[in-house]
């Protein structure tokens, strides 16, 4: 029988050979003059955890990553008329904690570019979502307006994870180190990761299995802040993951492919 594709491993092929083209064509001096503002990192460590419990602010509302993607390599397209400033300041008034915006072009239909434009239009952090396999992509984050990185330990070996969270910290970004099995998680924490997303969609089958984010949280250190990534559908979810102990919630396509979602975002978040 033949084995399944690996399909992180070719989204990170593809990463790299991007990162070749974009270095050739814009050296890593030149993003320095391309940057307008310092990352607020520890803004979007506060803005995903802050001090209270349960994943919710005082408030009571609870902390969502709202994110930004045109397309994904399981769906297709899932949004036509893709505007990410105008899907930002959706999810900013529908009041999200901090925003994720996908830039990995080659099957998510993202850009760097669309980092850029959500950047100008909100004040919330915002986290670059890619396959981020070298620090000239932290470079990248920083220069585009970018708070935060998505980190996959499957995409990196420990000793590249370990000098990109310390890069990003260089860097005042924070870094969000995503993980999506027991082994995993392990490496996350011993590379001193300080916010860990869990994600229930296997990168490598796209296959999505939500008794990973139930099955992770009891080993989740309790100084290590909690993310729970992918098969967030309804308000019931954010109360059960909450109550296992994730203190923030990042959802994508239960929000981009409704008709308003900024709308979508609020009737998620309330009861």
């Amino acid at each position: 029988m033949t084995p399944a594709p690996d399909l992180l491993a070719t989204l990170v092929a593809a990463a790299r050979r991007i990162v070749e083209v974009r270095q050739a064509e814009r050296p890593a001096r030149t993003l320095e003059g391309l940057q307008t503002r310092e990352p607020r990192g520890d803004a979007f460590a506060a803005a995903i955890r802050g001090a209270e419990a349960a994943g919710r602010t005082e408030s009571g509302r609870y902390r969502v990553i709202a994110e930004c993607k045109r397309r994904s390599p399981s769906k297709g397209i899932l949004r036509e008329a893709y505007d990410p400033p105008a899907h930002a300041r959706a999810y900013e008034a529908a009041g999200a904690a901090a925003i994720s915006v996908l830039t990995e072009p080659t099957f998510f239909d993202g850009a760097l570019e669309h980092l850029q434009a959500v950047r100008a239009a909100v004040a919330l952090p915002l986290l670059r979502k890619d396959f981020i396999v070298c620090e000239y992509q932290l470079l990248e984050a920083a220069a585009c307006g970018a708070d935060a990185v998505l980190l996959i330990v499957g995409a990196l070996d420990q000793g590249e994870l370990r000098r990109m969270i310390v890069a990003a910290a260089g860097l005042r970004l924070s870094s969000l180190v995503e993980v999506h099995d027991e082994g995993e998680l392990q490496r996350a924490i011993d590379a001193g990761a300080a916010a860990i997303g869990v994600n229930s969609r296997n990168l490598r089958t796209l296959q999505v299995d939500p008794d990973v984010l139930d099955r992770l949280a009891a080993s989740l250190p309790a100084d290590v802040t909690a993310v729970a990534e992918s098969g967030i559908r309804a308000h019931a979810d954010l109360e059960r993951l909450a109550a296992a102990g994730y203190h923030a919630f990042l959802v994508g396509e239960r929000l981009i492919v409704q008709p308003d979602p900024g709308a979508a975002l609020r009737e998620l978040v309330q009861a």
